[in-house]
């Protein structure tokens, strides 16, 4: 028969304790270098606000919104768009109030894209061929001042690159008629209800019957012709 030794007893449990102690430290020291390592990781990564405040925002009304985010979603370096409302009096104005005339605003469409891919030069150069800009107050088959084409710009060099831009399109020929797109600063931006964005895709049968049965492109082909 062994005989029980407490001393051995509590060498044994001495020793195990040891051994759990020290497991419990490499996992301790093993989770505070894999905090530190995402930490370092999120750092050095941009925000969400950082981000959005990197990028750069235009403004233009060029009549149905639904039309004109769909032309600067093929925009290369746009990020988002949306549709909305700008330039009127009225708070929190609906649809059926500014496509009624009555708040003074114009459909208008927001763009922020990323100033590393695409300028707003650029932005502008492609907005001008996507609308009619020698029929006042009207775009296509939508009639009224709420329809009406504009630019509207965010700060002194948006306006200057903007009245630069629509010089060089009025001197170059190409129109015997004046250009009566509009040149506005930017004011309070409501956007439009969530039905209205990226309706295009929301509802690609509808928005083609809208575009064809409104003589959009009909239209552009007659002001700009044929696209290559």
């Amino acid at each position: 028969m062994m005989t029980y030794s407490p001393s051995i007893f509590h060498q044994a449990v001495h020793r195990a304790a040891l051994i759990v102690a020290v497991l419990l430290l490499a996992m301790l020291a093993a989770c505070q270098q894999s905090n530190a390592q995402n930490r370092s990781a999120a750092a050095s990564q941009p925000t969400h606000s950082a981000r959005a405040a990197s990028m750069g925002i235009a403004t233009f009304a060029g009549g149905c919104f639904w039309c004109t985010e769909a032309d600067f979603d093929k925009v290369p370096g746009v990020v988002s768009t949306t549709s909305g409302y700008i330039g009127g009096t009225v708070a929190n104005p609906t649809y059926k109030q500014v496509s009624a005339g009555k708040t003074g605003h114009i459909e208008a469409v927001q763009v922020r894209f990323d100033p590393a891919k695409t300028s707003y030069a650029k932005l502008l150069a492609a907005f001008w061929p996507t609308i009619d800009p020698l029929t006042p107050n009207r775009q296509f088959c939508d009639g009224g001042p709420q329809y009406r084409s504009a630019i509207f710009y965010h700060d002194a060099d948006q306006r200057q690159q903007a009245e630069t831009s629509m010089a060089a399109l009025a001197a170059s020929g190409r129109f015997t008629q004046p250009i009566v797109t509009e040149l506005l600063p930017a004011t309070e931006f409501y956007p439009a209800e969530e039905y209205h964005q990226d309706y295009y895709l929301k509802n690609p049968v509808r928005y083609a019957y809208y575009r064809g049965s409104c003589g959009r492109d009909a239209r552009l082909e007659e002001v700009w012709g044929k696209k290559n």
